[in-house]
């Protein structure tokens, strides 16, 4: 686990060939096509994906799965990312929580039981692919394949699917159920999902056996936020990658000379978002 004031380095910023950067994720649809007609007017990238390396110069994105799909949709070859290594120790991997509102319990429940291949059981069970808590306090787990990463992802996927294009998704850390009810008292349910490990997520990545949106949580200490490097130089395809690297690292030491970069250590709650 990360200590909490253990201070980061800068933040490793590369321009990469996006065919090199492989998703652990799927892409959520109704995030990635808004974000796609945005980007295809922006001038800037504000927050750049942060990715891992996983071997033969390829990447794996830890965050941002939306962004990196959306620039390779629209037909970028080169992405600015963020480089952090697992084990660098500043990366600490966990899972979000869902939770689920707008949607009847009994519809919810009745469309788990209605998932091809996937049973689900009354009370707790660590062993199974998720547990949910019903907010009257009923528990039910989840069992399908979960052999090896690519079924235990695909049940996760069918899962997830039931209620994220159903009801309202809204994610958590927080695992506390009277304090999700008390901030979401429209919530219905609180899906809880087992732990993943690095070799997971890159395992994910390279037998495309992609995970759900929004279940890995990667927490980087020095991310790289409000960046806005202008997208030009991205697209310019008259520099080659070295040069595109280059000019990107002395654009970095322009900013820090006119002291135009802060770093915080602490935790922060953004409301603008």
């Amino acid at each position: 686990m990360i200590t909490p004031s253990k201070d980061a380095p800068p933040p490793e910023l590369r321009i990469v060939p996006i065919e090199r950067i492989f998703a652990h994720e799927e892409h959520d649809s109704q995030r990635s096509e808004p974000l796609i007609r945005s980007l295809k007017q922006a001038e800037y990238l504000t927050n750049p994906p942060i990715v891992a390396p996983m071997g033969g110069d390829n990447y794996v994105v830890m965050d941002g799965a939306n962004r990196t799909y959306s620039f390779r949709d629209i037909g970028y070859e080169y992405l600015l990312v963020q480089v952090a290594p697992y084990d660098s120790g500043y990366v600490d991997l966990s899972v979000w929580q869902h939770i689920i509102s707008d949607w009847y319990e009994d519809e919810f429940h009745s469309a788990l039981k209605n998932i091809p291949d996937v049973s689900i059981a009354n009370g707790w069970d660590y062993t199974s692919v998720a547990q949910i808590l019903l907010h009257d306090g009923a528990v039910l787990s989840v069992h399908g394949s979960n052999e090896t990463i690519s079924e235990r992802n695909k049940t996760l996927r069918k899962v997830v699917d039931v209620y994220r294009s159903t009801a309202k998704l809204n994610r958590t850390a927080i695992t506390d159920p009277t304090i999700i009810w008390r901030l979401y008292p429209e919530a219905i349910a609180l899906v809880l999902f087992p732990p993943y490990n690095a070799e997971d997520i890159i395992a994910a990545a390279q037998h495309q056996a992609f995970l759900p949106p929004g279940v890995s949580r990667h927490i980087i200490q020095g991310r790289a936020l409000k960046l806005n490097y202008p997208l030009k130089y991205l697209r310019d395809a008259n520099t080659s990658l070295e040069e595109k690297n280059h000019h990107l690292q002395e654009w970095i030491r322009e900013k820090l000379a006119n002291r135009s970069v802060r770093y915080y250590a602490e935790s922060t709650y953004q409301f603008d978002e």
